[in-house]
């Protein structure tokens, strides 16, 4: 493959995830192979390849002979995904909270800091994905791959509800939420801890139900020329 092909589609996968995150695309837009490799002018077969990374990485719903989509859940759906996050979060901060290090909580102040300064740059990608992060820390901390491997999956899939559904402002709240969870493990607090947390994931769960059907849809080609044009 040539270096303009891993060029195009670096810069192609790039330009779906920022539009994606930004929450610029609506949920069950059709993403077709054709239509975006004569906008985009790269070949069809470049275009599949990044649908299908997108795809397993829980960014885009893969349907065999339809084609690549924006999910668009149910409510049920959000429902079961955070009540999943809930029941493996709270459990894995009640084991992280009573073994927690001094350079443990460090980093999660830096990753505080870091969250702080995306929002207070209204850098909504970067404030989605950095929100996400923070949970992974957990798992890490916990030096568990297995837990990490459940959780990321569970939050590349809400990671996407946040970025369709819940205003850009909103998203703001946030490292407030996570400062909380971390002032908790400071002071050792088990049960404080793992409250902050499912009361956190309950907040953004609420935020996301509470806009669920009300995105209108936006032009494809045009979003992603942005987004690629941004990256570049």
């Amino acid at each position: 493959k040539s270096p303009s092909a891993d060029a195009s589609e670096e810069g192609l996968y790039a330009a779906i995830c920022t539009a994606l995150l930004r929450g610029q695309l609506r949920p069950g837009t059709p993403l077709r192979e054709r239509y975006l490799a004569e906008e985009f002018q790269v070949t069809r077969g470049l275009v599949r390849k990044v649908l299908l990374r997108l795809g397993q990485e829980g960014k885009l719903e893969l349907h065999a002979n339809r084609g690549a989509y924006v999910p668009q859940p149910t409510r049920e759906q959000v429902q079961e995904a955070y009540q999943a996050r809930k029941a493996l979060e709270t459990g894995m901060l009640a084991l992280l909270a009573r073994q927690i290090s001094p350079a443990q909580i460090a980093r999660m102040q830096a990753h505080l800091r870091a969250e702080r300064e995306a929002s207070q740059s209204a850098r909504r990608e970067d404030s989605v994905k950095l929100a996400g992060d923070f949970h992974l820390l957990v798992a890490d901390m916990l030096g568990n791959d297995l837990l990490r491997e459940m959780l990321q999956r569970l939050i590349a899939r809400t990671q996407m509800y946040v970025a369709l559904f819940e205003p850009a402002q909103s998203s703001d709240c946030a490292s407030d939420e996570h400062e909380e969870v971390v002032a908790a493990l400071v002071r050792g607090d088990v049960a404080p801890a793992a409250r902050a947390m499912l009361e956190h994931l309950a907040e953004v769960e609420r935020r996301v139900l509470s806009r669920m059907g009300r995105a209108e849809p936006a032009p494809l080609a045009d979003i992603l020329r942005t987004a690629l044009q941004g990256d570049s």
